[in-house]
């Protein structure tokens, strides 16, 4: 861990090293938020500079145009300003004319486009294209019957995609019954799969992506388990206590004596600290099941995984959502929003302003420098996303 990452330089909370952060009831203080908006502001020109030497065939949310779509209509909700919808329009136009046609996932497949066209054209009161979108979106179940469960390339990062639009519409768009056709199969394929490879004396449901048993957010356990437990997927109680906190219970087990987690069961290497493998996406798993079971044990794990990130967060991969500071400030501020504790406001404040720094530390250039999920734009997400924290939420995942 602490090869991949820098020594964090920073003290930790204490009332007085906070106040020039935000006051006693946690509204940020005016000359912080001016920081955190005038650095919005620098880094979107930046960004767009950037993007005109993009890859003009990358049209998905995790690294092309849907996903800076996503990162304007994010502001536009924040700030109302009608010229970040038409931007949002813009890039998700040009993300339409690049579908691939074999992924049905929100991050990296065809669903991601489709979703936030409809909720773009939604709001921009244009209903005939938006309900064209649903109505692709909806069909695309039938491209990969195959398809694993997981957030990134499976059937979860479908259903939230369903679930995305439905949020913003206010509506029941994509019915009910519809989303929990899929959650039925997933569940399905992870009580089988458990059977199959003698897993159910440790975990009634277990998921596997490219051979191997993933724990994290993006392809595994902690991922699936954490949307599993969302209200707006509507699994019986008997479920929840039967399959999914079992389950649940059995990630808790493997974690390491630092309080971080394995990229893979049977992984001893305890190195990763990124949302997509690592504490920073276990806990969500772990806040989720706090509140679904209200059993304090979660609670004390997702503490130790704050923990971890405030050590090991201040990656060298740089300063985005999948595997960068950003991603890992949100850990802070979801454990924040569930305790109110705040330590962990304080923490991904000290996070927003290594980024404010951005590009000042020497960290290693991403693929795709400008990206929702490896670059630029999602750091502008979530700098913006903490000028109002109690309503922050990790793109594309949280809900």
């Amino acid at each position: 861990m602490a090869q991949r990452a820098f020594p964090n330089p920073y003290a930790d909370y204490n009332k007085s090293l906070a106040e020039c952060y935000f006051d006693s009831t946690g509204r940020l203080t005016p000359e912080f938020s001016q920081r955190l908006n005038n650095k919005v502001r620098e880094l979107l020109q930046q960004m767009e500079r950037g993007l005109k030497s993009a890859d003009p065939r990358d049209g998905s949310c995790y690294t092309g145009w849907s996903g800076i779509a996503v990162l304007y209509l994010h502001l536009y909700d924040l700030f109302g300003d009608p010229a970040y919808l038409q931007m949002a329009h813009s890039y998700v136009k040009q993300s339409l004319n690049c579908l691939s046609k074999r992924s049905i996932t929100f991050l990296c497949g065809d669903a991601g486009p489709l979703a936030v066209a409809a909720v773009v054209y939604h709001k921009m009161r244009n209903e005939k294209q938006a309900e064209d979108c649903i109505a692709r979106l909806i069909h695309l179940n039938k491209i990969d019957p195959h398809a694993p469960s997981e957030m990134l390339y499976g059937k979860m990062g479908y259903i939230y995609a369903l679930l995305f639009v439905n949020k913003h519409f206010g509506e029941e768009k994509i019915p009910q019954s519809y989303i929990q056709q899929i959650c039925d199969t997933i569940i399905t394929t992870g009580e089988n799969l458990s059977r199959k490879r003698n897993f159910t004396a440790k975990t009634p449901l277990m998921y596997e992506w490219y051979q191997e048993y993933y724990v994290g957010a993006a392809h595994g356990l902690a991922g699936i388990y954490y949307f599993l437990m969302q209200p707006s997927l509507q699994v019986s109680q008997a479920k929840l206590y039967g399959l999914v906190k079992p389950s649940v219970d059995y990630v808790c087990q493997l974690k390491f004596p630092s309080g971080n987690y394995p990229p893979c069961v049977d992984d001893n290497r305890d190195m990763l600290v990124h949302w997509c493998h690592g504490a920073p996406g276990v806990i969500y798993m772990l806040v989720q099941a706090y509140k679904v079971f209200r059993d304090e044990r979660y609670l004390t794990d997702a503490y130790q995984c704050a923990d971890v990130i405030w050590q090991y967060g201040l990656l060298k991969k740089g300063y985005g959502l999948c595997h960068g500071a950003a991603g890992n400030a949100y850990a802070f501020l979801t454990l924040y929003n569930v305790t109110h504790d705040m330590k962990y406001l304080y923490r991904a404040c000290k996070f927003a302003e290594w980024c404010l720094d951005y590009g000042e530390h020497g960290c290693r250039t991403p693929d795709t420098p400008f990206s929702l999920f490896e670059g630029m734009a999602g750091t502008i997400y979530f700098l913006a996303d903490l000028l109002v924290p109690m309503k922050a939420m990790f793109p594309a995942f949280e809900l």
